[in-house]
């Protein structure tokens, strides 16, 4: 079991930018994939970006396609979702997950979950 903790969230602008990290320890973060989700309230946990345990490889839905990056350092057991060009509906609660086969955009794959950070976009 790998434990993660996701940390950055904030209010911000519309527009404004904002990196999301997700800090791994317990068994060996390379390992995993990594995948970053997002839950606002009365809606289902969506997909938003995912990461093999190389980096070689990211997944986008269109959703966010071209606002959002993600990236790993490995060395620091850390994932990163940097989050550019923020709007009101991507206020959420935030969270990273992990898993050993790879990265998948139903959220039913993964075990291992952060608790979350919250995210508001508002002016």
């Amino acid at each position: 079991q790998v434990r993660l903790v996701e940390s950055g969230g904030g209010l911000v602008q519309p527009g404004d930018s904002l990196t999301l990290t997700c800090a791994a320890s317990g068994r060996t973060f390379t390992d995993y994939a990594v995948a970053w989700f997002r839950q606002a309230p009365g809606k289902e946990r969506e997909f938003v970006g995912g990461i093999s345990w190389s980096g070689a490889n990211t997944f986008y839905p269109d959703s966010v396609r071209g606002r959002f990056t993600v990236s790993r350092d490995n060395a620091q057991s850390t994932a990163y979702l940097q989050m550019d060009d923020l709007k009101p509906d991507d206020t959420a609660v935030y969270f990273c997950a992990a898993n050993l086969a790879g990265v998948y955009e139903n959220d039913s794959e993964y075990y291992d979950w952060g608790q979350g950070t919250q995210v508001t976009v508002s002016s």
